[in-house]
């Protein structure tokens, strides 16, 4: 009988059941300047899987940004969180949160750099399949990995959600490699004005892309905490989980999964 019992733990130890997501702060550095990522990933999964790429909106990487790569671990991938700012750097107010993303906005060569450090972090990860990497980002995040995508990044896609659409740089379009996804609000004020500008951009530069409007969503849809104290910022349930579908979906095709 004890050696029954014994051998029931056994297999429920190595159940699936008994599977965790794993997750650990990892600090990187772009040059000089440290930075503090998070990284998440499903123990139970075994061998190389694609690892997707995670980047924060504009208040820095914080509980959002890592409740996505634990979303995007569950799935069975590798995810890491990457911070743009800096270690320490996590603006707490709209203010600073806007003069924050504004030096980044401002110098997109530094962000693509500081971006593409996070995807350096990712990639040299063990468990993770070079050859199947994407990036996924929230509005500052959203115009962060389609940056990633225009310094020429050698990764598979791309998905922006309700992402800054305006580009200093269209001739840099070509450079883009990536299939993207872009998920935005069909009622969002701070985005709508770039649409025509950018899809005929991408058009332009054959960029393999699909761009979905979700009615009556304004900036921000994805994250329950917006609830309106920034006009024009609230969360919508419904474009939240349509989208969230799409990336699945997208992430499905492209790595032939």
């Amino acid at each position: 009988m004890r050696s029954w019992f014994l051998g029931l733990l056994f297999v429920l130890a190595v159940s699936p059941v008994f599977a965790k997501v794993v997750t650990q702060t990892v600090d990187y550095k772009d040059g000089d300047q440290v930075l503090e990522g998070y990284l998440a990933y499903d123990d139970s999964v075994q061998g190389k899987r694609p690892g997707i790429l995670v980047v924060h909106e504009w208040n820095g990487l914080g509980q959002y940004a890592q409740f996505r790569a634990r979303q995007m671990a569950r799935l069975g991938y590798v995810a890491f969180a990457a911070d743009i700012y800096g270690k320490g750097v996590r603006p707490a107010t709209p203010d600073e949160s806007k003069a924050e993303s504004g030096k980044f906005y401002a110098d997109r060569k530094l962000l693509r750099e500081r971006v593409n450090a996070g995807l350096n972090q990712l990639e040299n990860n063990p468990m993770v399949d070079t050859t199947k990497v994407a990036a996924i980002g929230y509005c500052f995040g959203g115009t962060t990995v389609l940056e990633l995508g225009r310094s020429g990044a050698n990764i598979a896609g791309i998905v922006s959600f309700h992402g800054g659409l305006g580009n200093p740089t269209p001739a840099d379009d070509k450079n883009i490699k990536a299939k993207v996804l872009i998920c935005q609000g069909g009622a969002d004020q701070f985005t709508l004005k770039d649409v025509p500008d950018f899809k005929k951009s991408l058009d332009a530069a054959k960029v393999d892309y699909q761009y979905i409007e979700y009615p009556g969503a304004v900036h921000g849809f994805t994250n329950p905490d917006n609830k309106g104290a920034i006009p024009g910022v609230l969360y919508n349930a419904s474009a939240d989980k349509k989208s969230w579908q799409a990336m699945k979906d997208f992430f499905k095709k492209i790595f032939n999964s």
